[in-house]
């Protein structure tokens, strides 16, 4: 797989240190301000508010108590910020690790969750300093979705106890089947309270983020569900009634219990917790990316959640990873840079210090209610179906990880959808290949001209200052897609005009389209006009299905041809200036 310019560049070797140096250092350089100040403080707070009660309600769904949570969202989310290698990343407890964290908590109670973070952040560093990030971003996209929405149909099932109020004999299974059997059996003793405290929770959720998206919907939603049982004195279970309340500081730093007995217990733990942490984290990272135009660095981002959760299990947290909501929702309310993700900590802390007694009277219906919006949203629901839709392969992929998340285990059902997504593309590249039976092994050297096949050079494309033009050749499959995915955003916005030229590539993969959608999506924010070139009939259809197509991609045979309209289009704009400048000429009195 390669990608080939119109104009060759210099490339820099980075140095350790610039592979390292965290984002905050990078914006204080750039010059950070008063005005940036006040930004980061507004976004922070805003942040925070968001971050509150999903915090507690994450901890509580984990098996772990509320206030785990909120020492994972100050600490943890506080270095990673600080350390970091993105800009508008914020740390913290996150939806996606809620069924690890709950298994290990059911396996080897609160202390083996502590120490599995601590073991998990050891191997997150590990793999930051030996560049392992780049790989991480080698998992196909099928997976990715497929993972994600069978997390989110596991949390949803997590939440149907607290969300109906229903009173078990026995203690609740832990797989889905037997969970959904159980609870069924349950449904006699619902509590018809809780149901309604979780319906107007949802409700008002709902509702405010589409009347009022810039409102806090969340944490409203949280404090009419507390106000109104406190009020009417329902018999609900609330925080205080099951944990007793929530402590209005932080713990002294303690180091997990440690044995080689217990490291051995919980290893396949950490390993998955630093598995999908660095997933969700760079995943997090990269939705930050196509929001802002700017880049995160993979393994600086790596060591820093690595030192989080350290520093969390130190505290007493559980998982720290990049939260995508609560980033995108810190990129929306203006975010200058990593100032913003530590001051959300920092309220997050004043919260605990100042609110904390207030804290008992949130029901647990209402946290569930709260999660169940939150699986909702992350079941990446439009992206499913369009894989589906998409190729056999593709479709069979994304099932097979989404059932074994379901039915099995998470870890899992990514190896083997990893596995499947190797096979496939092996597959494909079968398919694709010829022999024919007089080729030469190696290819013989031709001749400049006299063939025909080679067009001459023109020099005056390679300097034009409006057109780039981009040859992808090869495979662009799920382990190429990152690479050439951040080689174009990275030029993406440098030319009006920008010209992906496919014509050497065998085929394309959803993961490959997906990044193209992304590249597309940019360039649109930009009013940069994209074409992409040489595309077989197959290949503009799996473009199509992902959303890469008219009106934000225009589609041309070869190169010559979409530099040839952008060239008239240039003309004409051109022309149409000249004629108005000639008209305001006219107008002038003389």
């Amino acid at each position: 797989m390669s990608v080939a310019s119109e104009r060759g560049r210099q490339t820099h070797r980075p140095t350790f240190a610039e592979l390292y140096s965290p984002k905050l250092i990078t914006v204080l350089r750039e010059g950070y301000n008063g005005a940036d100040f006040r930004a980061d403080l507004i976004s922070g707070l805003t942040v925070a508010v968001v971050a509150l009660p999903l915090s507690m309600a994450i901890a509580i769904a984990s098996g772990m108590t509320p206030e785990s949570g909120l020492y994972t969202a100050v600490v943890g989310g506080f270095i990673v910020s600080l350390l970091g290698g993105s800009r508008f990343q914020i740390g913290g407890p996150a939806g996606a690790l809620i069924v690890l964290v709950a298994l290990t908590a059911e396996r080897h109670g609160a202390q083996g969750v502590i120490l599995a973070t601590a073991m998990a952040g050891m191997f997150l560093m590990a793999a930051g300093f030996l560049r392992l990030g780049t790989y991480i971003k080698f998992i196909p996209y099928p997976v990715t979705v497929g993972f994600t929405a069978g997390i989110a149909v596991i949390i949803f099932a997590s939440q149907l106890k607290e969300l109906l109020g229903i009173r078990l004999a026995a203690k609740e299974p832990g797989q889905l089947i037997p969970k959904l059997e159980t609870l069924a059996h349950g449904l006699p003793t619902a509590n018809v309270s809780a149901i309604a405290v979780a319906s107007v929770s949802i409700l008002i959720i709902v509702a405010l983020r589409k009347l009022r998206p810039t409102w806090p919907g969340i944490l409203i939603a949280v404090a009419v569900a507390a106000f109104g049982t406190w009020a009417l004195s329902l018999p609900v279970e609330t925080i205080g009634t099951r944990f007793g309340g929530i402590p209005r500081h932080l713990p002294a730093p303690t180091w997990p219990v440690f044995s080689l007995e217990a490291v051995h217990a919980v290893l396949p733990d950490a390993i998955a917790f630093a598995l999908l942490g660095a997933i969700e984290s760079l995943l997090s990272a990269v939705v930050a990316d196509g929001m802002t135009g700017r880049r995160h660095r993979s393994n600086c981002e790596l060591v820093a959640q690595g030192v989080a959760n350290v520093g969390s299990a130190l505290f007493g947290g559980i998982c720290v990873t990049g939260t995508i909501a609560r980033t995108a929702t810190n990129v929306r309310a203006g975010a200058r840079g990593p100032v913003s993700g530590m001051l959300h900590s920092v309220f997050l802390l004043l919260f605990m210090i100042i609110a904390a007694p207030l804290a008992t009277y949130i029901p647990l219906a209402a946290l569930a209610a709260v999660l169940v919006v939150v699986a909702w949203n992350m079941a990446e629901k439009r992206e499913f179906v369009t894989l589906i839709r998409s190729s056999r392969g593709d479709a069979t992929v994304l099932l097979a990880t989404f059932l074994l998340t379901i039915f099995r285990d998470l870890t899992e059902g990514i190896l083997v959808g990893f596995a499947l997504g190797a096979v496939l593309f092996i597959h494909r590249m079968a398919e694709m290949t010829g022999v024919e039976a007089d080729a030469p092994l190696v290819a013989d050297d031709k001749a400049d001209a006299g063939d025909g096949e080679r067009l001459p050079y023109d020099a005056r494309l390679a300097v034009d200052p409006d057109v780039l033009v981009y040859r992808i050749t090869g495979a662009f499959f799920f382990g190429a897609a990152s690479a050439v995915g951040t080689v174009l955003d990275s030029i993406a916005d440098r030319r009006k005009a920008f010209v992906i030229d496919v014509a050497a590539v065998p085929f394309l993969d959803s993961s490959a389209a997906n990044a193209m959608s992304r590249v597309a999506a940019r360039a649109t924010r930009h009013g940069i006009r994209l074409y992409i070139t040489g595309a077989s009939p197959a290949m503009r259809r799996v473009l199509l299905t992902h959303g890469v197509g008219p009106p934000r991609v225009k589609f041309r045979e070869t190169i010559a041809r979409a530099v040839s309209d952008i060239k008239r289009q240039r003309e004409a704009a051109a022309a149409g200036k000249d004629a108005l400048a000639n008209r305001q000429v006219h107008r002038v009195p003389r």
